[in-house]
């Protein structure tokens, strides 16, 4: 076991551009590095500032004693932590010294469009050599984190936090706050990992059910899952079989430990950058108190457990009772494997770990056969429903699931199912967390602390159905990948919709809407929490109410990484414009008519295909 403090981040790689020669600097920056007292002004690592920059280069970097790839932001990885204050003005010049394109996405912040940072879609994206100066004025407070758009580049490590102070007082004060970003790292490039699964939809799902097994499905169930050449336990595309789940950049074995004393209030700043993980994240002994979703404040509510998808933050106070270290566990949903740090009133203590928790199974709910834990409809506001019509085509489907009667879009050969009596599953808590024996939250716990600013009722029902085919990993909106929707869905600028996600595939996918903030129908009234994603679980439904009130070309997707990039992603367009964007601030020139690498994303609108693998 490797000890946290005298790790690989003592000797890592700098820049492998032109010589690859390896440079002997730190890459972790203070804030993440085992030992911190937490976020504190004199952390010189800690981007703060109207006027800032960052550099985006290849890194080399040793994980329990491999040498691997990443794309890094000034050379660490995480990337720096910016902190900013609500109604600055922001200003950051992004410098490439990559040999392929790149660009950042500001996730969850509000910004004008053509600052979000999705090639083919807001932007042209950031050339090798060339700099681009993303600025905007700061609207708002919470705990958000970027990202890189191009390509798979978020997998290789191009991400890192944003603290966003509030202009005023700041609701649920602490004595002391941390950080805690995880993420998924794989020694295998992102893009072997892609075609290994288009090659084997299960290549990766190494725990596969035997007639031994004591959990396997009942025999009833056996036939249907293996018409959809599925196995029950295939429910993370890539697991522990090549993934090491890192906390603040730290494997299990390095233990990142944050500083705390008895009797303080601890706020905890959880980000989930991960590529393709969903994590199951617990305090054995602590009760967390949820008090922010997104960045967005809720009013606290008390738990053990709950599950945070890719994309999602979560802030949540924990009280230290006394003098002893505090295991932090973040198990993948496949409980193949965790990603773990402590809490501890000094370096070099360990609490005890608890070990994996049995592997969950699909069950007949996941496949959208209705009723099971989380199935129940909440009342919301009346609204025209959307009129039934007849599906397309058949797509020569051969399933008693893929009932064309079911659905209004095509049966193509990227629909392997259907789910045939959808229930909202809002108030499930996750995979393997029905019955774990202590509490556990669930978006329908979660309340808004005020009511929100715009209550009007949904002028409009727009119904989206997630799709997929495991065997051939293909995902898409409605039966089609996004080079096979050119048309961008169409909102009318603060127009009113609901829209009702419906998972007719077995897994969980996070969908998350750029530049906007919806309120989860969740049972709450006027006081529906706010996201800027939400997970829709396997074999069911989600809705969210939006004010369509930000103008310009967002991205719309799950963001599962690989889901993305293999087309599972919509472009949403508000209209009308104020004026026309701003100049694009790219200190070389425009880039005309670019295409990000291997993606074919336009900037003409014309065909949204930017993210989806070839």
């Amino acid at each position: 076991m490797l000890n946290s403090n005298t790790s690989r981040r003592a000797l890592l790689g700098g820049a492998i551009a032109g010589t690859g020669a390896l440079a002997l600097t730190p890459l972790l920056p203070a804030w993440a590095r085992s030992g911190t007292h937490g976020l504190a002004s004199k952390d010189l690592s800690i981007l703060s500032g109207e006027d800032l920059a960052l550099t985006i280069a290849d890194t080399r970097f040793m994980l329990d004693g491999r040498e691997g790839h990443s794309v890094t932001a000034n050379g660490v990885l995480p990337a720096p932590l910016i902190r900013l204050k609500e109604g600055q003005n922001f200003r950051m010049r992004v410098t490439n010294h990559l040999g392929e394109d790149t660009s950042i996405h500001w996730h969850g912040l509000l910004v004008p469009f053509h600052m979000d940072g999705v090639p083919g879609v807001s932007f042209p994206g950031i050339r090798p050599g060339q700099t681009f100066t993303y600025e905007f004025p700061i609207r708002q407070s919470g705990t958000y984190w970027y990202h890189s758009h191009s390509g798979l580049q978020e997998q290789l490590g191009h991400y890192g936090p944003i603290v966003i102070d509030p202009a005023g007082m700041q609701p649920n004060p602490a004595d002391r706050e941390h950080v805690i970003v995880l993420s998924d790292y794989s020694f295998i490039h992102p893009h072997i990992l892609y075609k290994r699964l288009k090659q084997e939809g299960g290549f990766f799902n190494r725990d596969k059910q035997s007639l031994s097994s004591e959990d396997r499905i009942p025999e009833r169930m056996n036939g249907m899952f293996a018409d959809m050449r599925m196995d029950p336990t295939d429910i993370a595309d890539i697991g522990a079989s090549a993934y090491t789940y890192l906390m603040n950049g730290h494997s299990p074995d390095e233990n990142w430990t944050g500083i705390v004393r008895p009797g303080e209030r601890v706020r905890l700043r959880l980000i989930n950058a991960s590529a393709m993980s969903i994590f199951n994240f617990r305090i054995p002994g602590l009760p967390l108190e949820v008090v922010s979703v997104d960045g967005q404040d809720v009013k606290p509510v008390e738990t053990d457990e709950f599950q945070i998808a890719p994309a999602e933050t979560y802030d949540m106070i924990v009280r230290i009772p006394d003098e002893r270290p505090y295991t932090i566990v973040a198990e993948s949903i496949d409980r193949g494997a965790m990603a773990r740090g402590t809490l501890a009133p000094r370096a070099g203590l360990v609490g005890e770990v608890p070990p994996l928790r049995k592997r969950p199974t699909l069950k007949p709910i996941d496949m959208g056969m209705g009723g099971g834990h989380g199935a129940g409809q909440h009342a919301g506001h009346a609204m025209p429903e959307a009129q039934a019509s007849k599906p397309k085509s058949g797509g020569g489907m051969d399933h008693s699931m893929r009932d064309a009667s079911l659905v209004d879009f095509p049966l193509t050969p990227g629909v392997d199912m259907v789910s045939p009596m959808p229930v909202d599953r809002t108030g499930y808590p996750g995979l393997g967390l029905e019955d774990v024996g202590h509490r556990v939250l669930n978006y329908r716990d979660l309340e808004a602390p005020a009511d929100n600013a715009d209550t009007r009722p949904p002028e409009r029902l727009l119904e989206l159905h997630l799709t997929g085919n495991m065997e051939r990993f293909m995902w898409g909106f409605d039966g089609k990948k996004l080079s096979e929707n050119p048309d961008p869905i169409r909102l009318a600028r603060d127009e009113r919709v609901r829209v009702k996600l419906v998972n007719d595939t077995m897994m969980t996918h996070p969908i998350h809407l750029h530049g906007h903030f919806f309120e989860i129908v969740n049972g709450k009234g006027a006081r529906q929490p706010k996201k800027h994603t939400i997970t829709v679980q396997p074999g069911g439904t989600a809705s969210f109410d939006l004010t369509a009130d930000e103008p310009g070309d967002w991205a719309f997707h799950c963001h599962l990484l690989l889901h993305m990039h293999a087309g599972m992603m919509r472009v949403v367009t508000v209209r009308p414009l104020d004026a026309r964007p701003a100049d694009r601030h790219m200190d070389h020139g425009d880039h005309g008519d670019h295409r990000d690498h291997g993606n074919a994303g336009q900037d003409d609108h014309s065909h949204h295909s930017m993210g989806e693998g070839q």
